[in-house]
């Protein structure tokens, strides 16, 4: 097992992957092996026939996971003992795996990056056996961590550069959680209050205090005192256990006119966030900050637009999608040698069954075209030769060669790759009224 670099420069000892998948990919595997077709050169990629409805665009998140569960499929002997023990496959296709490693090759959009309808996301060749073990593990991961950086980026456009709090922990599974926070940093979030997450992915984390604080002392005066005392006058005070109104202006005169802020949690948020403004400023806090939380989506955030709030802190609705849990990427064989010769051709293979579940065939490429003004007008995909105009303009880029990742990058580097990527397409991307993608995809021969 390896030992995984997280960004924080600790080794963090990551357990085997080799588990997260389905049982069928390894009775595909024992099937391919005793009628001599696993070690036929393929191609796999991923890719969603649709947006989830009312999106314009997708966010590529969790490959720099994807990239430490391909490190990490490996098929240690308690995991090999499990398999023999459920007689989930034979004695030779033990063997097999038992010296698994992924020798391939992996090219996909980088992680930041957006994606449309039929977009190449991921490109996954080798031998048929190695690349088949991966299918679940990394649409497990894309389809995560993707819808999660989606809506986080459709709630960061709507918060028009104001703070970004991921608070969903309590929201998810536990696990869940920390690639949550992690996507929607990604996303375009600031901070998350999961300490695992911050551990794990160096990620800011931030928090104070709840209401079950506040329920604990005598009185908010005596609640607003410790927690000053212990953290300092640049902490953020709960004000909406009892009255706002008189709560704030305890806080004041608790932490004094240098009160770093207040949270508010429940009613009306426009109006109390205006009314608890006048009062700060009247009270000499004009440098107090306001933030707001209580179930936010990006549509409530939007509506808050024109209320004097600092920052936002948002939970159930992020961790789930905001309404889309998933992206509904696909892992499917577009592409695969004619015999197990190394040198045999690839040949174009495609599903072609009924209800819109077909895919098209062949090892695919895809650039980004732009109009005179740099703004992308199309997403092309295409299965020859790239047409010299958009050379330049190719998505993809290699993240594995022969089983080595190449591409390993700080996970701020796809967080400021986002805010680039969201930036170049057109305007009418960020509305939050339904509607196509805002890009066309352009498929070419």
């Amino acid at each position: 097992m390896n030992a995984a670099d997280l960004g924080l420069g600790l080794p963090v000892e990551v357990p085997s992957t080799a588990l997260f998948t389905d049982q069928y990919e390894l009775t595909m595997l024992q099937s391919a092996l005793r009628g001599g077709t696993a070690d036929r050169r393929s191609v796999f990629e991923v890719f969603t026939r649709r947006l989830p409805e009312g999106r314009r665009y997708g966010v590529v998140a969790g490959t720099g996971r994807v990239l430490d569960a391909i490190e990490n499929f490996r098929f240690d002997p308690d995991v090999l003992d499990f398999l023999r023990e459920r007689d989930v496959v034979d004695e030779a296709t033990l063997a097999w795996l038992a010296d698994y490693r992924f020798g391939g090759d992996v090219w996909g959009y980088p992680e930041g990056e957006v994606y449309f309808p039929g977009s190449p996301v991921l490109r996954v060749e080798g031998s048929f056996a190695e690349c088949v073990l991966l299918e679940t593990v990394i649409l497990s991961i894309l389809n995560h961590d993707s819808a999660i950086a989606a809506a986080a980026s459709r709630m960061a456009a709507a918060a028009g550069g104001r703070g970004l709090i991921e608070m969903g922990a309590r929201r998810t599974h536990e696990l869940a959680a920390v690639a949550a926070a992690r996507a929607a940093y990604v996303g375009g979030f600031d901070s998350t209050s999961d300490l695992a997450a911050g551990f794990r992915y160096g990620i800011p984390t931030v928090g104070t205090s709840a209401h079950a604080f506040i329920l604990l002392h005598d009185t908010e005066r005596d609640a607003f005192r410790v927690q000053v005392d212990a953290l300092g006058r640049g902490t953020t005070l709960l004000v909406d256990t009892y009255d706002v109104a008189e709560a704030v202006r305890t806080a004041v005169e608790v932490a004094g006119p240098g009160l770093g802020a207040v949270r508010i949690d429940s009613g009306d948020l426009l109006l109390v966030a205006h009314r608890v403004r006048q009062q700060l400023d009247a009270l000499g806090a004009r440098d107090t900050r306001i933030v707001v939380t209580s179930d936010l989506d990006e549509y409530a955030i939007a509506s808050l637009a024109a209320a004097p709030v600092d920052a936002y802190g948002v939970g159930t609705q992020l961790v789930t999608g905001s309404g889309h849990p998933t992206c509904s990427m696909v892992y499917k064989l577009v592409a695969r040698a004619e015999s197990a010769d190394p040198a045999a051709p690839l040949r174009p293979v495609a599903k072609k069954s009924l209800g819109g579940k077909a895919s098209t065939g062949g090892r695919k490429w895809a650039a980004r075209r732009v109009d005179a003004d740099g703004v992308a007008e199309a997403e092309v995909v295409g299965t020859g030769q790239v047409p010299p105009h958009l050379a330049d303009r190719q998505v993809q880029v290699r993240l594995v060669k022969a089983g080595e990742v190449v591409a390993r990058e700080p996970l701020a580097a796809a967080r400021d790759r986002h805010v680039a990527a969201r930036a170049s397409l057109p305007l009418s991307a960020v509305q939050l009224s339904r509607g196509e993608p805002v890009l066309p995809t352009e498929l070419v021969s």
